[in-house]
């Protein structure tokens, strides 16, 4: 009746209605003529390899959703199929009548043709465009995001920022607070999270993601705590080019400028620990807790291992910077 998808024959043909046919076949014995319609225009078949190309966008109309896909009328006769694989960009596997429904029209891009076993391949989700494409303008490093957790894996757990995108977060980019066995500890699919964008590999389509670097460090504790000209106590942990590397408390260090020094005279180094461990108990109990000295000046060079009071110069909690000068 037509080169189209016809599902009633009433949809094309009424009683009593005078048309014309083509003979297709006789069969005298069975007393049965065969008679075409569609037979009398050109089948649309033999031009589509010419009409559609791989690459040319168009638009058609669904005429039926399946478990695998979705078919769509290009013109009458010609469908191609929208396969769910090429629906969208998400690892997720969506039905396709969550996608699309029959009758409606969607623009759609043609993947492959083959007119002499009539099949067009289509793709929904080029059509959409690649979310890959810009991802470093729309997540670049350093942001802040937010999604749901979509799986978890013993090595960490993905998060869904958009359609098609996901990010992964190591175990070991989850806490601060504990080493965790598997990410379920403390996390659950389903559940919004907050991360900040770590890295990105837009040819690997890999996004890495960090929650632990949103918590609070004990350096930002203690930056939100001090001021510049506040006096502290620090033990110097390492000397080098006329800097001292000064530990505050644990995972807090700042860097001190120093006078350069001769090494010449320095008492041993067992000499040097067992005088400093004589005066780190006095130290600690009125500088540490005080965070003050009301002592002179120290003359004594700077010496690694040493316990020292020292001024704050300069905050810096975007970049965790601290520096420091001797008092």
């Amino acid at each position: 009746m037509s080169w189209g998808r016809v599902n009633r024959p009433s949809d094309v043909l009424k009683v009593g209605e005078q048309i014309r046919v083509k003979v297709l076949k006789t069969d005298p014995v069975a007393r049965k003529i065969s008679l075409g319609i569609k037979q009398l225009s050109p089948d649309p078949w033999i031009s589509a390899g010419q009409t559609f190309t791989a690459g040319q966008r168009v638009r058609g109309k669904v005429s039926r959703v399946t478990e695998f896909g979705a078919f769509v009328e290009l013109e009458p006769g010609v469908e191609g199929l929208i396969h769910l694989s090429e629906m969208s960009w998400s690892r997720k596997s969506p039905k396709p009548g969550e996608i699309v429904k029959p009758g409606e029209t969607v623009e759609v891009v043609v993947l492959n043709v083959n007119a002499n076993e009539r099949r067009i391949a289509l793709g929904l989700k080029q059509a959409l465009g690649d979310p890959w494409e810009e991802i470093e303008a729309r997540f670049p490093a350093g942001k802040v995001v937010e999604g749901p957790v979509v799986s978890l894996q013993p090595f960490g757990a993905f998060v869904e920022l958009a359609d098609g995108v996901e990010g992964m977060i190591h175990i070991g980019d989850i806490s601060r607070e504990k080493r965790l066995k598997h990410p379920k500890e403390v996390l659950s699919p389903g559940q919004a999270v907050k991360a900040v964008v770590l890295e990105i590999d837009r040819d690997k389509r890999r996004l890495r993601l960090g929650m632990k670097q949103l918590e609070p460090t004990t350096a930002d504790e203690f930056m939100g705590e001090h001021r510049p000209g506040d006096i502290v106590t620090g033990r110097v942990a390492e000397l080098s080019g006329g800097w001292a590397k000064i530990e505050l408390g644990e995972g807090i260090t700042a860097r001190c400028r120093i006078l350069q020094q001769s090494e010449a005279g320095t008492p041993p180094r067992a000499e040097i620990r067992r005088a400093d461990l004589e005066a780190l108990t006095a130290m600690l109990s009125t500088k540490w807790k005080q965070g003050k000295s009301s002592a002179a000046p120290h003359a004594e060079p700077v010496r690694t291992g040493q316990v020292r009071s020292f001024k704050i110069v300069s905050l810096d909690p975007a970049e965790k910077r601290i520096e420091l000068e001797l008092t």
